[in-house]
């Protein structure tokens, strides 16, 4: 039987460019695929026409040979390519079907539980030192009537007969095949037709839980305790998910935390300002003294080494900062207002405030340069 020529047979001219054959030739495989065409014989053989003539065409050697001499010239020259026998079809439905069944061919859709979220609010006592203590969660349990099968009491669930048991159907969309969940069992392989009256034919239940947690010393807003297995009950055997408990510690009515460092303000009395003395200072573990030297400005930040936090993750514990704020004395009575009269006065001579100095010279020099 005589060949027929190849650019009538993939439709294009002579002259034809590289990308219009290979147009041409998807459009006839397309439509001459024998899984497309399996009540026509002669698709196969008109198939492999095809691709016989692309795969001359498309190869500039082959295709000048062809040109020059006919068929004549390329016999005893055929190129490899996909045999006679070859699934094309097979090839890219095995692919895509791997794609879209998430790599579960054969098997039910088996669901990992839910993770779940609670937040836990410490005081900030209890989040530097640790603490042991419970929680109650809201969460997707297994059904115990049921046992999580979703069949009620003395009823089996049956196999499905759309799917047979894998969960997954394959179905044929051009010349690929496409594995997606069985639309009958929704995934599950089994078809429930006495559901059970507690869970309703899920096997499971909202049900509440009490946990145990033990907060690590050293923990901050933000931290996250991981609890494996805590969260929802996983579908169709799947394991359950977990749950994060994420602290958030509350204001603290002196301390103000910065990651490892503790700070606060200390008031201090006018007296102890300028003449110097000592202060109770509170921790979290006691208390400390905190000597004031004299002559101690409003807003001076001391150092208390180590009574801070330790990191969770361990290190030298932080430092406490207290800040230091001269009190103004309320309340007074007649003579000691006069008394710090006569005391102010007594200071008109001499260098005694030297912020308020400075400050009233930068003034004077500020307005005397806008004047200028």
């Amino acid at each position: 039987m005589a060949k027929q020529d190849y650019y009538k047979l993939l439709d294009v001219s002579r002259d034809a460019s590289e990308a219009d054959i290979k147009k041409a030739y998807r459009r006839l495989a397309m439509k001459f695929h024998p899984d497309r065409n399996p009540d026509d014989p002669d698709a196969e053989h008109r198939f492999k026409e095809c691709k016989e003539a692309y795969e001359v065409l498309c190869d500039s050697h082959k295709r000048a040979v062809y040109d020059q001499f006919g068929h004549a010239g390329l016999e005893g020259n055929r190129g490899g390519g996909f045999g006679a026998g070859e699934a094309f079809g097979d090839i890219f439905g095995e692919m895509f079907g791997d794609i879209f069944s998430g790599g579960q061919r054969g098997r039910s859709q088996v669901f990992r539980g839910a993770d779940l979220r609670y937040e836990l609010e410490l005081d900030l006592e209890k989040a530097v030192f640790g603490v042991e203590t419970e929680i109650r969660i809201p969460s997707m349990g297994e059904c115990k009537t049921c046992k999580g099968s979703g069949a009620a009491k003395g009823a089996t669930p049956k196999t499905c007969d759309t799917c047979q048991g894998q969960g997954q159907v394959r179905v044929q969309q051009s010349i690929f095949t496409i594995q997606q969940p069985c639309p009958r069992c929704k995934g599950r392989g089994k078809i429930i037709s006495n559901p059970c009256d507690s869970c309703y034919g899920q096997g499971r239940v909202r049900q509440e839980k009490t946990l145990p947690v033990k907060v690590p010393a050293g923990v901050d807003t933000g931290d996250r305790i991981r609890l494996n297995g805590e969260g929802e009950a996983g579908r169709n055997g799947g394991p359950a998910g977990d749950l994060y408990v994420e602290i958030r510690v509350r204001e603290h009515a002196i301390f103000e935390r910065e990651g490892s460092h503790l700070s606060c303000e200390v008031p201090i009395t006018f007296a102890t300002a300028a003449l110097g003395g000592s202060v109770e200072v509170p921790t979290l573990d006691g208390e400390v003294i905190l000597k004031i030297p004299s002559e101690t400005q409003s807003g001076r930040v001391f150092r208390v080494r180590e009574k801070g936090v330790r990191p969770v993750r361990g290190g030298a514990p932080g430092d406490l900062f207290c800040r230091v704020v001269v009190e103004t004395p309320v309340s007074l009575r007649a003579e000691q207002k006069e008394m710090l009269r006569a005391f102010q006065a007594s200071l008109e001579e001499g260098s005694h405030h030297p912020k308020e100095q400075t400050f009233f010279e930068g003034v004077k020099k500020f307005f005397t340069r806008v004047v200028e």
